[in-house]
């Protein structure tokens, strides 16, 4: 190499990315919480925030199409690469294949960052296999040309097989599958919640945004969250458009009830739904009670930024029902795979398994056999995931009405915001939204009504 000798200047940008690749693949970070606290320690101007921003979130997301294509030149198995070899040729790839960065700078720029962080014979290996990634042309060609479906969506679009064929589970149409994937790659605009007697949707569009379809409270945000006041002053949150429907259409199961109902969110953490529910309990049915629970001591101490810490209580949701309290409401958001959140959530599509999910359905049968314990006669519980897969939404309602025939399955359509499509309610009555048809996570949810 011709630099060997010369001081590295790693670009400020990027040694953040790299930095940020790390902490998110090798220590177990959160990218989403991570890279906030990365750019407000840096002096990044705007403009370099922003390319940090679409590098570290867009590495991650397309890292198994990068590892493909990164395999095809490397001349030893990829698991016996140094793990800061491969952040970094996953972040050159990124810049060369998916980002309007010259050949030139993308390979130099990230062999500048190798050579000050992993040594100059790695920096030397970093610019070679990057010189072959941009030279290779015929890449995208011969993986569009595997007759697997699913092995070809996986690599093109960069998810797991497994979860690639769970959304074919579901959808059925290979072209569906592949909206969906496109969709999760495709970065999304936050959306907030003004809490409803705190802030108002007025007050967060005065500060910029649009008005998000199918929620009474929602903004699309044109900026950091933040940089809006009510946000910053814990009078908004920050909560997808998924989510703020299934909160309103879990409220609209009151809206016929004229005697005070009480409430429970049985897995709390860290509080979007709950506090959703409780300012618009407060403003709108002010007789009624609302208690929030959450396992985690740390993550009810987020719920309680919102709701009074009296109505926070802190126990496993398996355990509720040996406290013999029962609820007319209760809404369960269930541990998951989080398959449906997959947009917002760069790195979460690598950090679960199937082996996972076996464990995951068992906890949220648990937690459904609890909360169905502690409803009141005529009480509705709400079941949601954040998933779409048919083992975490339609095979447990199944299971639930087996095992419960004092049950009866509500019909979601009674009970949707306007604005929200029709389509999204099974003949069954249940919901499924979709990322790439609602701009929303992909969440599922069921009614149960105790008779």
């Amino acid at each position: 190499m011709a630099n060997v000798g010369r001081k590295p200047k790693p670009e400020a940008a990027r040694l953040l990315v790299f930095h940020l690749l790390t902490q998110v693949n090798r220590q177990g970070a959160y990218a989403n919480l991570r890279l906030p606290e990365l750019l407000a320690d840096s002096s990044l101007e705007e403009r370099d925030r922003a390319f940090a921003t679409e590098l570290g979130y867009g590495t991650l997301r397309m890292q198994g199409r990068h590892d493909a294509q990164i395999m095809r030149h490397i001349d030893r198995p990829f698991e016996e690469l140094d793990p800061g070899i491969v952040d970094l040729l996953r972040m050159g790839a990124h810049q060369l294949t998916e980002m309007r960065v010259p050949d030139h700078a993308a390979v130099g720029e990230t062999v500048e960052i190798a050579r000050a962080t992993i040594g100059e014979s790695k920096a030397s290996f970093v610019n070679a296999i990057l010189r072959k990634i941009s030279t290779d042309s015929s890449f995208v060609d011969d993986i569009s040309a595997i007759e697997d479906p699913k092995l070809k969506l996986s690599i093109l679009f960069s998810h797991p097989e497994w979860e690639v064929s769970a959304f074919y589970d579901q959808l059925q149409d290979w072209a569906k599958v592949e909206e969906l994937l496109r969709a999760n790659n495709s970065p999304a605009k936050p959306h907030l919640i003004a809490w409803a007697g705190r802030s108002t949707v007025e007050e967060l569009l005065a500060e910029g945004g649009e008005r998000i379809a199918g929620t009474l409270h929602g903004v699309e945000s044109a900026k950091m969250p933040g940089m809006y006041t009510a946000i910053h002053e814990r009078r908004a949150g920050v909560q997808d458009r998924g989510s703020q429907i299934v909160s309103q259409i879990f409220l609209n199961t009151a809206m016929n009830e004229s005697q005070s109902l009480s409430w429970l969110d049985m897995c709390a953490g860290p509080g979007g739904k709950a506090s959703a529910v409780f300012t618009d309990l407060a403003l709108n049915r002010p007789a009624d009670s609302f208690m929030a629970n959450e396992p985690s001591e740390h993550r009810a101490r987020l719920v309680s930024h919102v709701i009074p810490r009296e109505n926070v209580m802190v126990h496993s949701g398996q355990e509720l029902p040996a406290l013999g309290i029962k609820y007319d409401r209760i809404i369960i958001d269930a541990p998951c795979t989080g398959l449906g959140a997959l947009r917002r959530r760069p790195e979460a599509r690598w950090r679960r398994t199937p082996a996972d999910l076996k464990e995951l359905v068992k906890i949220q049968r648990e937690l459904l056999t609890a909360g169905i314990s502690l409803l009141n006669p005529g009480g509705v519980l709400a079941y949601v995931t954040c998933s779409p897969h048919l083992l975490e939404t339609k095979a447990q309602v199944l299971e639930v009405l087996h095992r419960n025939p004092q049950l009866s399955l509500l019909n979601v359509s009674e009970f949707l915001p306007d604005e929200v499509a029709s389509r999204s309610v099974g003949t069954e009555g249940t919901m499924q939204l979709w990322t790439h048809e609602d701009n929303a996570d992909s969440m599922f949810l069921a009614l149960f009504r105790a008779k």
